[in-house]
């Protein structure tokens, strides 16, 4: 054995002089300038880590839906003798179009990256990326159609329109005709039929999608009240709750406590259980004897939240009472042991000051910080990469003038831009991804335009000008493939940029409207009285803090691995 790991050693040591390598000794296979790239970022601990935790902030941002909601899974009506009678599925019934596009997207992209294909890997890539926009664009363009048609001061005609069952189909193939028309041509394939064919393929998905989901019922949570009065039997999710299903009666509940948290709370706040000794010390709930007075007065607290409880009060109470009877609860203590231990949804980490479960809001929160970080700077990537390449390709006037366009974009303050955004257009999530993608792109147009003027006098590109390639063709095809490195790099800076803008921005209050967000969540830190609650500052500061951190350091990774002072060290 000693001798294999010695030959072993031999054939591939760690350091080789010249003459080794002519005779072939501890020769590697070379690699592309990106595998290169990705191995030493892989061999970074802060990457991995940040590589890790947007892996599972991308994995609660596609399935949250699933993972937490009010709403149940399976839901079974039931008659007078409890027989199953119908069975719906009101959690799928409430799911938007986004959420479906993303779970087919994901069922898609599994075979489309592994089944050979005839499709090299940067290509599928680009194919994911520009069916992905389209889904995208059509799916924002409905968003707006309906946010018109359902209107308050629409006409009563558009109004009867919009009630057809023949207008969401109609609207959603407007939509995705539109996206179609406007981004086929960026599918990178050769052939223009295959181009539109894949284009028409995902469009014609994402228009029956669009038009299944056209009108969410309105939402309501009286499951678990028809199920304490047996008229259905219900599974529910992983966390029972939605996130914005809550109650003013549950507000700051801290964590681990369940829906009778308000009754353990004001029973606790009586005088009964304030007791103090002689020398003013508060006397222990251990010693609090358990008399029939607090046991009504605890009884009489459940019934004041009767509404929120899956189970008939009378048969909760009922247990209640015959456990004291039994001698089982002798002291205050273990009265409010017992109902802390009743099986009822629990929130994990607490509520906010609307009773709002945290934990639901948190999971939700994570497809708004990942699609306000990867849409507004691949927007503005876009952006600035055309810019960028117009100016460096052509110089001169051209640059001149259009850099002129670049500085007054970097004068604009991006949050006081959103601040005044928030007060006069719609506050959704497609609004801060367009204001921040169409003002930040400027770091990405002077990465491009210096780039731009190394390479334009290459042989290559003089080559490219030579046989007639088209402008297009030479600037996109030939010119950027070598030239985007250092955009890549600042990408991951500037989606970092663009979560902690969304948080800051929901922090004051100017974020999106009626959906979850960690800034939003922060801001309920301090509640109206002025109390600090730290399950409210602790939970989404962390997520805030550690989705930030990931991303720079996948940032640092990366620019140190295609950094060639540093390449040239390693060889």
């Amino acid at each position: 054995m000693p001798e294999t790991q010695d030959t072993t050693r031999s054939l591939n040591p760690e350091a080789v002089t010249g003459v080794q390598l002519a005779q072939g000794i501890g020769h590697q296979p070379a690699k592309g300038f990106w595998g290169e790239a990705w191995s030493q970022v892989m061999k970074r601990p802060g990457a991995l880590f940040g590589l890790t935790w947007i892996s599972i902030i991308a994995f609660f941002a596609i399935f949250a839906p699933f993972l937490a909601s009010g709403h149940p899974l399976i839901m079974s009506e039931l008659d007078e003798a409890g027989n199953v009678v119908s069975t719906t599925y009101p959690l799928f019934a409430q799911l938007k179009a986004t959420d479906v596009l993303l779970i087919l997207g994901l069922i898609a992209a599994v075979p489309f990256f592994i089944l050979p294909l005839g499709i090299d890997r940067s290509t599928r890539i680009a194919v994911a990326v520009v069916v992905s926009l389209q889904a995208m664009l059509a799916s924002l363009i409905a968003t707006a159609i309906r946010g018109y048609v359902t209107g308050r001061d629409v006409s009563d005609t558009i109004r009867e329109m919009e009630q057809a069952t023949w207008f969401p189909w109609a609207a959603s193939l407007t939509c995705v005709a539109i996206a179609v028309l406007l981004l086929f041509w960026l599918v990178p394939l050769n052939r223009g039929f295959l181009r539109f064919g894949t284009s028409a393929l995902v469009g014609a998905v994402v228009a029956v999608v669009i038009a299944m989901t056209w009108s969410v019922p309105l939402e309501s949570f009286n499951y678990r009240q028809r199920e304490a009065a047996g008229e259905i039997s219900a599974v529910y999710t992983l966390i029972p709750l939605s996130p914005q299903q809550g109650d003013t009666v549950l507000d700051l509940a801290p964590p681990k406590s369940n829906l009778l948290a308000p009754a353990i709370k004001r029973l606790e706040r009586s005088s009964t259980l304030r007791q103090k000794d002689t020398e003013g010390n508060r006397v222990p709930l251990s010693d609090i004897p358990l008399t029939p007075e607090l046991l009504d007065s605890a009884i009489s607290e459940i019934q004041a939240v009767d509404r929120l409880l899956p189970v008939h009060v009378t048969e909760f109470t009922t247990a209640l009472r015959a456990d004291f009877d039994s001698g089982q609860l002798e002291n205050a203590k273990d009265l409010i042991d017992w109902i802390n231990a009743q099986q009822l949804p629990t929130f994990v980490i607490g509520t906010d000051s609307l009773g709002q479960d945290v934990l639901s809001q948190m999971l939700h929160a994570c497809r708004l910080s990942i699609s306000i970080g990867l849409v507004s700077t691949g927007l503005a990537v876009l952006i600035g990469v055309t810019v960028g390449a117009l100016m460096g390709y052509f110089g001169g006037w051209v640059d001149l003038l259009l850099y002129r366009v670049v500085e007054i974009f970097m004068a604009i303050p991006v949050l006081f831009l959103l601040i005044v955004a928030a007060a006069v257009l719609p506050r959704n999530t497609y609004v801060m991804m367009i204001i921040i993608g169409c003002v930040t792109w400027t770091g990405s147009a002077r990465f491009v335009r210096a780039e731009f003027y190394k390479l334009r006098n290459q042989d290559f590109v003089q080559s490219a000008k030579a046989v007639g390639l088209p402008l297009r063709s030479i600037l996109f095809k030939h010119m950027l493939p070598n030239g985007v490195t250092p955009v890549l790099v600042d990408s991951s800076f500037a989606i970092a940029a663009a979560i902690l803008a969304e948080a800051v921005l929901s922090f004051l209050g100017l974020g999106p409207a009626n959906q979850a967000s960690w800034g939003r969540l922060l801001s309920d830190a301090t509640n109206q009285v002025g109390d600090f609650v730290w399950w409210l500052a602790i939970f989404p500061g962390a997520a805030i803090f550690l989705t930030v951190l990931a991303y720079n350091l996948i940032g640092e990774a990366l620019r140190d691995a295609i950094d060639p002072k540093l390449k040239k060290a390693r060889v």
